[in-house]
């Protein structure tokens, strides 16, 4: 899918960030869609075609988390927060609601679309891999579909990539800049707390006890690993 492709809705209550974005991803070949409150958005993604989402957390009638946990109910459409909340409580809040990146205002373009392509990418890929079974675990790479002993999983696309990528070198310890570089890209390789809280959402989904955790195994200082 090209650019000229892609539909980005916009969710923002100022004016002027609205109007700024659709000029600049505009002139860059996207099709935008406007809403600057969070019915508005919850709407705009069910009623038409969204490839992405551009959320802020100070929405008049909600705040950004919410719209997000609630569109992760049923949809794993890419979301990435712009924010002029800095602190990493509301960081960790958003991603742990299901949002794929997070960026504070003020922001450059160039940066918010290499972000955009990362999550883009995540969901566009196809795979023809094998099937992946351990004691339980099953993950379908050509359906990107998880179970655990038999019952279905529903992961955020960044939970799956970060799965995925454990699975596919399973036994192997993979160091936390390895993963954060994989999942995430190199710009992140020192972001710890996006990969503590994504670690945390994935052990709640797939283990039977995510305080003894039997899949998802820390090797402490060093990286995760997953079981075989």
């Amino acid at each position: 899918m090209s650019d000229t492709d892609l539909n980005i809705l916009v969710v923002d209550d100022e004016p002027a960030i609205r109007r700024f974005l659709r000029a600049s991803l505009g002139a860059h070949g996207y099709s935008i869609t406007e809403a600057a409150s969070g019915e508005d958005a919850l709407r705009a993604v069910a009623m038409s075609h969204q490839d992405i989402v551009i959320l802020d957390l100070g929405l008049p009638d909600m705040d950004g988390v919410e719209v997000t946990r609630r569109l992760r109910e049923w949809t794993t459409i890419p979301i990435i927060i712009l924010s002029v909340r800095e602190h990493e409580n509301d960081k960790i809040a958003a991603l742990d609601a299901g949002a794929d990146d997070y960026l504070t205002k003020p922001f450059g373009i160039g940066e918010l679309m290499a972000r955009m392509r990362v999550a883009l990418r995540r969901t566009a890929q196809e795979t023809d891999e094998p099937i992946f079974e351990s004691n339980g675990l099953v993950v379908d790479f050509a359906h990107r579909e998880v179970k655990i002993n038999d019952q279905p999983v529903t992961l955020t696309p960044t939970e799956y990539d970060l799965l995925r990528t454990l699975v596919k070198h399973a036994g192997k310890v993979l160091t936390h800049r390895q993963l954060l570089s994989t999942v995430w890209g190199n710009a992140y390789e020192n972001e710890m707390h996006i990969l503590r809280v994504n670690i945390s959402n994935l052990r709640r989904k797939i283990e039977p006890d995510p305080s003894q955790p039997h899949y998802l195994l820390t090797e402490p200082g060093v990286g995760y690993r997953i079981r075989v």
